[in-house]
């Protein structure tokens, strides 16, 4: 067969394609390149337009096959049992790959497992992409669906083993055949440089979409094709920063599997990050995206608290408060978990010599049966548990290693508007009122906020002293918005790098209101 195809001009590719090229298809025993293995490749290596070498290969994965798998492509553990592992065939399929385009059907699949594969043996695999669903998508705009089933049925391909490799990759010569005989050699050489420098795009999502981003800060929303919210972020980039999650997906099995979905992005920009990361913040909480875990609202929050025992020792304990209640400025750090808080004790115990009785991370024993804690026979706790190190020597040091873990005082009179103006466009502004460190709102003009029961005054400092008789807002307690404002509020460099100004607020009466 290989020779008949060699002598038939008809069969020889266009020279719009690529003159070197492998097209490659590989099965799997799952979708999660970073854990899971190939178990079949087929290739056909492409010179000049040319097909000069068809190669199919079963590889032992030294792992099962998940049943779906067996039954989706026939391939039987029996079949892997005497197949040389992938890194008894690395060197000679490198040989193979180097210097050719990867061509693949959804090709950032195929070219994360190859990559992880070959990571796995001390190889680092790179190659330039040429995606045939990003083909069929730009030659045939008439067509809605681009899927290998559905360029066979559309030319009515006869093909004896679907989910094969070397069966799918054969279909897509045959695909790329067909299009040499349909396009002029122009039309396929522009659509193949145009893929090649945006080969990393998602196999559903246009260029025009990455097209219209812009290089500045704000946020940016991922939609599938029915415009469900998959993903949103931030960044002081918003382009560089939504191309780096296509570019790393052989290595983030979140990017892998969003650059499957992607059809729709769009954005929002802000003045500076610091209205980006606000913003990030408040989406994901309220329209809760698919792959959007961390800043998801939480309830619960978790402080450590310090008591004095019987023996006049400080001993901490973790306790659970409520977002929609005030935070006790006198207990210590603000954590997601109880398990997270207990982990900050352990290495804060390392740290500072610490002992695991009295941060309550290992059981005490009281009166006359007391014992010292394990980590006093390591010389790692200084005797507390068993009064040989002075009380005034540990709670010292407890209280030094939770210095940092302060809640930080509202350092103003009153609520404050953080005027946030970008450095190079003076007219992008935006004002944010925020009230001991509870964020009230977004301001379309200072004006705005007698509305919200205060008037602006002067430009002011962080250095302004607290007053005492501050009136507590009652919006809930946001974690991430707190640490949000500390970092740029409270660093006048942070200010300054980010054009933020602050402006104090008075409480208007009742009789002005």
């Amino acid at each position: 067969m290989q020779q008949d195809l060699l002598t038939q001009s008809a069969d020889r590719l266009s020279d719009g394609f690529p003159s070197n090229m492998v097209i490659l298809d590989c099965e799997t025993t799952g979708g999660k390149s970073t854990y899971h293995r190939i178990i079949e490749l087929g290739y056909l290596v492409i010179d000049d337009g040319q097909c000069v070498h068809r190669q199919q290969q079963f590889i032992n994965p030294d792992t099962s096959i998940p049943p779906g798998i067996q039954k989706l492509t026939g391939i039987r553990p029996g079949m892997l049992r005497d197949a040389p592992r992938f890194a008894e065939i690395a060197e000679d399929l490198l040989t193979v790959l180097k210097d050719r385009v990867l061509v693949a059907h959804n090709a950032r699949f195929d070219y994360g497992f190859l990559k992880n594969e070959f990571k796995r043996c001390g190889i680092d695999y790179r190659s330039k992409l040429l995606c045939s669903v990003k083909f069929s998508r730009r030659l045939y705009p008439q067509f809605k669906r681009h899927s290998l089933d559905q360029i066979i049925k559309r030319f009515r391909f006869n093909i004896d083993h679907r989910h094969r490799a070397f069966d799918d990759a054969e279909m897509i010569y045959r695909f790329f055949l067909k299009s040499s005989a349909l396009f002029h050699e122009d039309d396929i050489e522009a659509t193949c440089i145009d893929l090649l420098k945006t080969s990393s795009l998602p196999v559903n999502l246009d260029k025009s979409e990455v097209d219209r981003l812009p290089s500045s800060p704000g946020i940016y929303h991922f939609y599938d094709e029915q415009y469900k919210l998959l993903y949103t972020g931030k960044s002081i980039n918003i382009k560089s920063r939504v191309m780096s999650h296509f570019s790393q997906d052989h290595r983030n099995n979140k990017d892998l599997k969003l650059s499957q979905k992607i059809a729709h992005i769009d954005h929002q920009r802000t003045p500076t990050d610091f209205g980006a990361q606000i913003l990030e913040s408040q989406l994901i909480k309220s329209m809760q995206p698919l792959y959007n875990y961390r800043l998801r609202r939480g309830r619960k929050l978790y402080q450590i608290k310090l008591s004095t025992n019987d023996d006049g020792y400080m001993k901490a304990s973790v306790e659970m408060i409520r977002s929609d209640t005030s935070v006790d400025d006198e207990n210590f750090g603000l954590f997601r978990s109880s398990r997270q808080a207990m982990k900050k004790l352990e290495k804060l115990a390392d740290q500072y010599f610490l002992c695991h009785q009295l941060l309550g991370l290992e059981q005490r024993h009281s009166g006359k049966s007391s014992r010292a804690c394990f980590r006093y026979q390591l010389k790692k706790c200084l005797g507390a548990c068993v009064c040989q190190e002075s009380t005034e020597s540990y709670n010292q040091r407890i209280i030094a290693a939770l210095r940092d873990y302060e809640i930080k005082v509202w350092p103003w009179q009153s609520a404050i508007v953080v005027e946030e103006r970008a450095p190079s466009d003076s007219d992008m502004v935006t004002w944010h009122l925020i009230y001991h460190w509870r964020y009230l709102a977004v301001l379309d003009d200072l004006s705005d906020l007698y509305d919200h029961g205060f008037k602006p005054e002067q430009n002011i400092s962080t250095n302004t002293q607290s007053s005492d008789n501050i009136q507590k807002t009652d919006e809930d307690f946001d974690l991430d918005i707190y640490f949000i404002l500390i970092r740029f509020l409270l660093n006048p460099e942070t200010m300054r790098i980010n054009n933020i100004k602050i402006w104090n607020c008075t409480q208007l009466t009742d009789e002005i209101l």
